[in-house]
């Protein structure tokens, strides 16, 4: 990444920008310089300001005296320079780069968030804003499609509905607010185009293409051509997508097969062609029920999803909390933090070592072979995610609660939406949030009460 950053930008970047195209050849250390220098010109700027509406002002006087007359020459703020040239740095990266044309929805609008108070201009910020975006394009574009499809229908969560050439994609969304071509309805609908625009690698869906497709259901099945505002010539690509407005206020956007193919395709490569939670297909030979083998498949919790799944659980000062399938003992760390007698569980020896050497109580088992206590207040686990293994896990582990313990299970969505195996109060962890464990598996989080 340092490489891509510190080094020129070798190729031309256009970004849109009302219909015009904003060039950049520029390396990165020469925007830095032209912004640092211009904010140590602004004292200067400011002071010039000041002196040319003190001239204005005598040009209008005889000998300085006052004509009576007020005359208006405005003021500036340094401040409020500092901030339109902080924000237009900013600006000018993320257009140079071309970073809408990969980021999700959700990134854009963080982006937009973030230029409220935005970091102060430097190669390591922007390294650390855009260094991701550059060096992994096609994980975002992918990412970004997840994000948007999972938000639409359960069915884009399910890792055995978008295995490559499954049938069972749904052929159309509900897009609600589709009532006008404005507001939130219209907001939904360009992210869902642009999310599978960025795949197709087809140019960003316009306000023009949006109108056109609230005024005609058909609007965006083939190419068509029209003339923008400024009297040009616009293309505009096929889309493969219909949408039909209903009196509700409801818009069902239809998806024609190619479009339908290139989202299962686009899903299917961000989970994972062989996916770890899907069902097997072919089993083989019936083995035990406390075989090992699928329990050292291992994602390790991260930070993010640990403090999620704790601040819903409540644990109170020396409560006695079991974690099976351990690991390293992330949720161990946070538990001890927050005051719980907490003890672990784990299979493999080297983990189960990292785990002790943090001073963490853990036993070497397999946790199906555990004799089940009856004595825990809270059971907090992240078992493995292969087929419908985890659901052994869960049933045992609520044998070691007390009458009225809570378990909290971190499971792939597809315990939720297609198995059936186990019923509680689930609640759906972000797109990609195991995605710095290795994995893309989407997830949810089931709690459980033992009977009282």
């Amino acid at each position: 990444m340092q490489c891509e950053l510190n080094s020129s930008i070798e190729q031309e970047s256009t970004a849109q920008d009302n219909g015009s195209q904003l060039a950049m050849l520029r390396r990165l250390p020469d925007v830095i310089a032209e912004y640092d220098e211009k904010k140590a010109a602004l004292p200067d700027a400011v002071a010039a300001f000041e002196a040319a509406g003190s001239a204005v002002k005598l040009a209008a006087c005889v000998g300085g005296t006052w004509g009576e007359t007020s005359i208006e020459t405005g003021s500036v703020y340094e401040s409020r320079l500092a901030e339109s040239l902080l924000k237009s740095a900013w600006r000018h990266i993320y257009r140079g780069l071309r970073i809408d044309s990969i980021a999700s929805a959700a990134d854009k609008r963080r982006f937009d968030q973030a230029m409220t108070t935005p970091a102060p201009f430097t190669l390591e910020n922007i390294r650390a804003t855009f260094g991701d975006f550059l060096l992994n394009p096609r994980a975002n574009i992918l990412r970004g499609l997840a994000e948007v499809f999972c938000d639409l229908d359960q069915a884009y969560k399910s890792h055995d509905k978008v295995k490559i050439g499954v049938v069972g994609l749904p052929k159309r969304v509900i897009i609600s607010g589709c009532s006008s071509s404005c507001g939130w309805g219209q907001d939904k609908l360009r992210d869902v185009l642009n999310a599978l625009a960025a795949y197709q690698r087809k140019p960003l869906t316009t306000y023009q293409e949006l109108t056109a497709l609230f005024k005609t259901e058909n609007a965006l099945l083939v190419e068509w051509k029209a003339t923008d505002h400024q009297g040009t010539e616009m293309t505009y690509p096929a889309r493969g997508v219909r949408l039909r407005r209903f009196s509700n206020g409801n818009g069902h956007l239809f998806f024609e097969p190619d479009a339908l193919r290139d989202i299962n395709m686009a899903l299917a490569e961000y989970y994972g062609d062989v996916l770890a939670d899907c069902t097997e297909e072919k089993p083989t030979e019936r083995r035990a029920g406390t075989e090992v083998s699928k329990d050292l498949q291992y994602y390790p919790t991260p930070a993010a999803v640990v403090e999620r799944v704790l601040g819903d659980v409540y644990i109170r000062q020396g409560e006695r909390v079991l974690e099976p399938s351990c690991g390293c003992g992330r949720f161990l760390d946070a538990l001890r933090q927050a005051g719980a007698d907490a003890v672990g569980v784990e299979v493999d020896p080297g983990r189960a070592a990292m785990a002790r050497s943090k001073g963490h109580r853990v036993m070497l088992a397999n946790f199906l072979e555990t004799v089940p206590t009856g004595d825990y207040d809270h059971v907090v686990m992240n078992p493995p995610f292969y087929g419908k293994h985890y659901a052994k896990h869960v049933n045992h582990a609520l044998k070691f609660l007390k009458p009225g313990g809570k378990l909290t299970a971190i499971l792939p969505v597809t315990a939720r939406y297609d198995h059936g195996l186990l019923d509680g109060r689930w609640s759906d962890l972000p797109v990609g949030s195991f995605s710095e464990s290795g994995t893309n598996i989407n997830t949810t989080v089931l709690a459980m009460w033992a009977a009282a």
